[in-house]
């Protein structure tokens, strides 16, 4: 059972992600009103009422506009109500309906920088099973304090904010946070805290961003927190502040979890570069769901429940989240339906720790458990301008990761590494610069010297696997070609004489052998083999 545990763990984390509640979604198709929108930054300022479960407040919008028009929209779920639309600084009409925030300008707003204002309150969606299902979770922990989490990931910010809601729009210029809760509670949140100001019974948090971020991790956590903290030196030389918001029921829990988040880091950063996020702060928070990748502020529920990786204690939850900082938020995906490129290259990290830790063979086993888990029922990239919803199934994480493997062997260990390096350094593919499947297949196409597209293809828009025919001929030799891909790859193919990696192509290669070739015994491809 013991070498199982990491298996295990995955595919729980499978499991329990793929069950995700079909509701209203972000990304799909992009409003026209909205595609000449870009949004700089978000200012969100809301109270919380823990009794009545709601909230009030308002958010202002700052967007450049790329043409003179006479309709804004923005989104947001109709469990808020609007009372007051303003458009740099004047009343403007407004209809808010089917989760849409239509403003009828009163004249044309010019080309330019603009700031929406939206006055709002109202009962936010309550989560039924978060992460999975997004909303408000208004509970308590065990010692009665009242505790909030906020998930967004699937339906986005607009559950409690207006905004653009796509993943092609990031705000450049990040956003600033002001949340209110009872005095007696904390509120973690991305990016700096800039301060608490308290009246009456009451405290204000302001969290402040300056990095482009994605609007489902405009979130925050509020509950009886204590902060473990810590910090490290990055590997581009950066002292990074370490914060765990650790309920204080839990707090002698803390300081081994940072301890163990700073040995995350630097394992990440060995192989993707720095943490994304150096110069505001390295964030986890406690909350009553399993947890979310926030950024700069990551949701941990796993309640230290820790296996071993060569010999170490190992939170495969929090080293999953922690992973997106990269994968997710610094290499993000402008259309969900690359959604693989957050979930699949991140899965495909988790197995890192066991390739430095436990060894090579450790690394192959693992990627031959975890096949078993991929279903392919449908292609993993769907298309173009896909919804969350639509775009999410549990095989952007297992075929997803396991397409990073095979990608691994075909191109060996050095160039795979330093290319995967490149596309997370790479400010053409960071941070603003947002990214599709092909982005990534040009890239790793330029590094490797040949077009990679046929197997980017085959893995990540098909449900083929790739077919190899072996025939027998006289004289005690075999025919080996590729069936259904037109390039040359790499594959193992044991014989008589032991292993050797060799280059096939659908024209074939002739091998001499006393014994029936075995191909690819390590399974770095999904693959179908066919004895003739």
């Amino acid at each position: 059972m013991k070498k199982n545990l990491f298996t295990y763990a995955f595919a729980l984390c499978l499991s329990i992600f793929c069950f995700k509640v079909n509701a209203q979604t972000s990304g799909g198709k992009l409003k026209p009103e909205q595609a000449i929108m870009d949004v700089r930054h978000y200012n969100i300022a809301i109270n919380c009422n823990f009794q009545e479960k709601s909230i009030d407040g308002n958010t202002t919008v700052d967007v450049i506009m790329k043409q003179p028009t006479k309709t804004l929209v923005l989104d947001l779920l109709d469990s808020l109500r609007v009372s007051d639309v303003a458009v740099n600084g004047n009343k403007e009409p407004f209809e808010h309906k089917n989760g849409l925030i239509t403003i009828n300008l009163n004249k044309e707003l010019p080309a330019g920088k603009a700031a929406i204002k939206v006055i709002y309150s109202g009962k936010p969606r309550i989560a039924k099973r978060p992460p999975w299902d997004d909303g408000f979770t208004w509970t308590q922990d065990s010692t009665g304090h009242p505790w909030l989490a906020v998930t967004a990931e699937q339906t986005g910010g607009k559950i409690y904010f207006p905004c653009k809601d796509h993943p092609s729009d990031e705000p450049n210029e990040g956003a600033d946070m002001y949340i209110t809760v009872p005095a007696d509670l904390v509120v973690a949140g991305p990016g700096l805290l800039k301060g608490v100001s308290k009246k009456g019974g009451t405290a204000t948090y302001h969290w402040q961003t300056k990095y482009s971020i994605n609007n489902y991790s405009l979130v925050f956590n509020a509950g009886d927190y204590t902060v473990a903290k810590g910090s490290y030196r990055s590997v581009a030389g950066n002292t990074v502040p370490v914060q765990f918001y650790v309920l204080k029921e839990h707090a002698a829990q803390g300081p081994h979890l940072v301890e163990m988040v700073i040995k995350a880091a630097q394992a990440k950063e060995k192989y993707f570069g720095e943490y994304p996020w150096a110069k505001e702060k390295l964030g986890i928070v406690e909350t009553p769901h399993l947890g979310m990748e926030h950024q700069s502020m990551n949701a941990y529920g796993n309640k230290f429940r820790y296996t071993k990786v060569g010999g170490q204690d190992f939170d495969w939850l929090m080293f999953h989240e922690f992973g997106h900082e990269w994968w997710g938020n610094k290499v993000t995906a402008r259309d969900w339906a690359d959604y693989w490129i957050h979930e699949g290259i991140d899965t495909y990290a988790d197995a890192l720790p066991i390739l430095d830790l436990e060894g090579r063979q450790a690394y192959i086993d693992r990627f031959k458990r975890s096949a078993y888990g991929i279903q392919n029922k449908q292609p993993i990239v769907l298309g173009k301008d896909i919804d969350e919803a639509s775009a999410y199934n549990g095989d952007i994480y297992s075929k997803g990761g396991f397409f990073m493997h095979t990608l691994h062997y075909v191109m060996g260990d050095t160039l795979f590494f330093k290319t995967l390096k490149g596309l997370a350094t790479d400010p053409q593919f960071t941070y603003d610069h947002q990214n599709v499947t092909d982005d990534v297949e040009q890239y790793f196409s330029k590094a490797y010297g040949q077009s990679l597209k046929p197997l980017f293809d085959m893995y990540l828009r098909t449900t083929d696997k790739l077919e190899v025919d072996v025939k027998a001929r006289p004289g005690d030799s075999y025919l080996i070609k590729l069936q259904n891909i037109s390039m040359t790859l790499p594959v193992d193919v044991v014989t008589d004489k032991g292993k050797q990696r060799m280059m096939l192509s659908p024209q074939g290669q002739t091998v001499a052998s006393k014994t029936i070739p075995v191909i690819d015994p390590d399974s770095w491809y999904l693959k179908k083999v066919v004895l003739e």
